[in-house]
């Protein structure tokens, strides 16, 4: 070891042991009040939370901004592999030390922060989670939470055994709207549910195109290799960055990992669902030349619906059916809604059907509806279920404080146990839906077929495989690039 590593080892006493410390010297000589020491409105260093940003441009510099504005949060430190993103953020925090690479953020820094805000692409999600839940950090992680099935599993049960305060970015978990659905189910306002359907406008990016052939300069400021993380290598593309990227499975995971978090949330709150039974899906891609379809694996199609069809729960007295349908398609009109009122909020919405009638929202779960519209007025329920301060917007405040708490102190809308389970079927219903954009030659050597797009995949949740077409399976674990490990 050398003479500064011995140096640096001996002046590693974590910032919160010192706090300890001098607490307990304190008290030996006396006891005062908190708020008499610190004045009104003093907050303790132990009581405040300690945060690390990974990625920290656009959605990251909002997420850092709201955990800010909790009051109880300090930004330390800021990491992000484009300084052109980050320039915003970095210029609003200038105590925070800022770092390009996150690996080196957290061997230099771990033991200086207590949580971390993960906001990079999807498929990098995991690794920054891991690593952190395994320094024994608290992790707020946009949504999806991860780019893979096996990720969701494996970082729900990180998050169990290293005992984190956790949360995904679906804000709507918060919000009023979806406890409002809750308390009319509860009720029996709409009697039993059995079908539940979702529909999003997205993607609002390009999908379902070839791979750009030109190859342009990297941009200065962004390290291209570091953002490539655990993805395949390829040479640097425009307007990939900033959101394009949703539209390529090494990276994104389509419109249902950009809105089914902020969607399906709803569904799985009110009916306690789970782990789907089955899935099917159809797809449409960019059509080349009339009549003859675009075949591009790499991207998610232009649009599609699945199907997903879950067990039976507490709250449902039998199978549940899911349908999930993006890029312009939608679920027939209710006739309980006039031909006038908006279905959903126009470009996206929630409709459960029950034996007793229906409930509909938009995106966030906000804007709670019973069908027919008349009924909002007839109908009055018991509040049963607290809000949330700020609503969705109170989210951040509400992991901060629970992180300040610790594990298993306070209630959180979207930990990992709960958000585990509603990613994995949203990558679940990915999984039909890049098995149906598959081409496969037909055996008389004429053409392709497209197998899955006429199958119901069935799921084994407990070894998350698929039991009837294996080939899909790839995409439920992929291969990580050399160099890259979820450290398990």
């Amino acid at each position: 070891m050398t003479k500064k590593s011995v140096n640096q080892k001996k002046s590693d006493t974590s910032r919160r042991s010192f706090i300890k410390n001098s607490a307990i010297t304190a008290a030996t000589f006396m006891i005062v009040p908190r708020h008499v020491l610190g004045g009104k409105g003093f907050l303790a260093p132990s009581d405040r939370l300690i945060i690390a940003g990974v990625g920290v441009g656009g959605k990251g510099q909002s997420d850092i901004d709201y955990f800010y504005k909790s009051g109880k949060a300090d930004i330390a430190y800021l990491c992000d592999v484009d300084d052109r993103r980050s320039a915003n953020t970095v210029k609003n925090f200038p105590k925070a030390k800022y770092y390009k690479d996150w690996r080196e953020m957290f061997e230099k820094e771990g033991k200086n922060f207590d949580a971390v805000s993960v906001s990079t692409p999807d498929h990098t999600h995991a690794v920054v989670s891991m690593a952190a839940m395994q320094m024994g950090k608290h992790v707020y992680v946009q949504k999806p939470m991860t780019h893979d099935i096996y990720e969701a599993r494996k970082l729900t049960e990180a998050a169990q055994r290293y005992k984190v305060v956790t949360q995904m970015g679906n804000q709507g978990a918060s919000g009023d709207g979806v406890r409002q659905l809750r308390e009319w189910y509860d009720a029996g306002v709409i009697g039993d549910v059995h079908s539940v359907y979702i529909w999003t406008n997205r993607p609002i990016w390009p999908q379902g195109i070839p791979w750009p052939t030109d190859k342009p300069a990297i941009p200065k400021g962004l390290d291209w290799d570091l953002w490539l993380g655990t993805a395949p290598y390829k040479d640097y593309v425009e307007k990939l960055i900033p959101g394009s990227w949703r539209g390529w499975w090494d990276y994104g995971t389509g419109a249902l990992g950009d809105l089914g978090c902020h969607l399906m949330e709803a569904p799985f709150s009110v009916l306690n669902l789970k782990y789907a039974l089955d899935v099917q899906a159809s797809v449409s891609s960019v059509f080349e030349d009339f009549g003859k379809r675009g075949v591009y694996p790499d991207s998610p199609p232009a649009s599609s619906h699945a199907t997903l069809t879950f067990p039976k729960t507490n709250k449902t007295k039998g199978k549940v059916t899911m349908h999930w349908m993006d890029g312009g398609i939608k679920p027939e009109r209710p006739e309980e809604l006039g031909a006038d009122e908006l279905f959903g909020d126009g470009n996206s919405g929630i409709l459960f059907v029950g034996t007793n009638g229906k409930m509909m929202a938009s995106e966030y779960a906000a804007n709670p509806r019973l069908l027919p519209l008349s009924r909002n007025q007839e109908v009055k329920v018991k509040q049963t279920f607290a809000r949330v301060p700020g609503g969705a917007d109170g989210h951040y405040a509400q992991w901060v404080e629970g992180a300040i708490a610790g594990y298993g102190k306070k209630e959180l809308s979207s930990p990992f146990d709960l958000a585990g389970p509603l990613t994995e079927a949203i990558l679940m219903a990915n999984l039909a839906i890049r098995g149906a954009d598959i081409p496969k030659p037909r055996a008389s050597g004429r053409g392709f077929e497209y197998p899955v797009s006429n199958m119901k995949l069935l799921w084994d949740y407990q070894n998350m495989r698929v039991t009837n077409y294996d080939e899909v399976n790839k995409f439920v674990k992929r291969e990580y690039r050399e160099g890259w490990s979820l450290g398990i």
